[in-house]
């Protein structure tokens, strides 16, 4: 049993080893000089080779979505490659269907620039923006939840559409040398011109949280990206259902705001999961909402009210309110936001409820 368990130490320690010679060779050793990088035929750029497509676009001020930093676990930043990308990783394989890999589409974060390279992306991500802003305030929401208010300064503007998301950059810190970028939706009112403001959960160990939690500070200056992302209010007179937990709070918020802008006459009802009371925040929030738009209605949902708490509210997992509520919900439309599970769960209910799936609208961060 010793000499099992020592041998697979071994062999792990091995493979770690080469691993790391693997990637000290890549970044020290191999030189694969200046290389060419065409955008939709018209836009060239060089630049030298070795780093990821998708950190040299992102050195050239060229913005992909990519809501994992480029760790290869969200499936975002997919690209045409049409020529140059080299063959497609097991890494990828997951992310893409059958018809993206015969057209070439690739993750740009684990595509290698080692030589000239022509990829096709959409339009509308080259009239993508950074923006330098500063921290204007920090409110705590819960004991896991801030809201982050940033100032915009150059640009001071931003036009986004409600539901849409931007790239926040984490530089280097004490624990993190590397700078990294996160998506996180806007939850503010687009009349707030000059502001953003995002609702941010803290992730244990999390490179992005823990520098937003930990180390920025009110008047600290930060940079982002964006905006990004197809999630908004689609034009129907359709009733709608919203389904949120934690901080996928933010865009449903921001599509309240819209709602309240353009004086939206559509039904809406909004659930929005939490484990426990304290997990619950922004109700007066949403009480004001349901007062400037008679047909809002908010339904907090506590999957664990407490032993003796005087709670009369909705109980359960959120789907189990839905269900409740909307066992046929065929004639509605869904908007949700949350962890990737809860998101697959809520699919599963309404489709069951007969709601197509070309209803249902989300962006599913992992």
């Amino acid at each position: 049993m010793i000499s099992t368990t020592l041998s697979v130490l071994i062999v792990s320690a091995i493979g770690a080893g080469l691993a790391l010679l693997l990637v000290f060779a890549e970044r020290t050793i191999l030189d694969y000089g200046e290389c060419e990088i065409t955008i939709n035929e018209d836009k060239k750029t060089r630049l030298q080779g070795g780093t990821s497509l998708l950190d040299a676009l992102t050195r050239e001020k060229v913005f992909i979505p990519s809501a994992c930093g480029g760790r290869g676990s969200c499936g975002y930043c997919k690209v045409s490659v049409l020529e140059g990308g080299g063959p497609l990783l097991p890494t990828e394989e997951p992310y893409l269907d059958k018809a993206e890999k015969e057209k070439g589409v690739r993750l740009s974060c684990q595509v290698k620039v080692r030589n000239d390279i022509r990829i096709r992306i959409p339009e509308e991500l080259l009239s993508v923006r950074q923006y330098d802003c500063v921290c204007a305030g920090v409110r705590e929401l819960t004991y896991d939840i801030r809201e982050f208010r940033f100032r915009l300064e150059d640009p001071d503007r931003m036009a986004f559409i409600p539901g849409q998301y931007v790239q926040v950059l984490a530089p280097e810190y004490e624990d993190s040398p590397e700078e990294v970028f996160r998506a996180y939706s806007i939850s503010s009112d687009r009349r707030d011109e000059g502001f953003i403001e995002l609702i941010v959960r803290r992730v244990p160990n999390g490179i992005c949280t823990t520098y937003l939690f930990d180390h920025l500070k009110e008047g600290d200056p930060v940079r982002v990206n964006g905006p990004y992302g197809q999630f908004r209010l689609t034009e129907t007179p359709a009733p709608m259902i919203f389904v949120a937990g934690g901080s996928g709070m933010a865009p449903i918020k921001c599509l309240l705001h819209h709602m309240v802008e353009i004086r939206c006459e559509r039904e809406a009802v909004y659930f929005f999961g939490v484990n426990t009371l304290r997990d619950l925040f922004m109700v007066e929030e949403m009480n004001a909402f349901q007062e400037q738009l008679p047909r809002f209605r908010f339904f907090p949902v506590l999957a664990r009210p407490e032993e003796g708490s005087t709670w009369d509210g909705e109980t359960g997992l959120v789907t189990d309110a839905v269900k409740r509520r909307f066992p046929d919900c065929s004639k509605h439309e869904a908007y949700l936001c949350g962890s990737p599970g809860m998101i697959d769960a809520t699919v599963k209910v309404l489709t069951a409820g007969g709601m197509p799936l070309e209803k249902i609208f989300y962006d599913k961060f992992s």
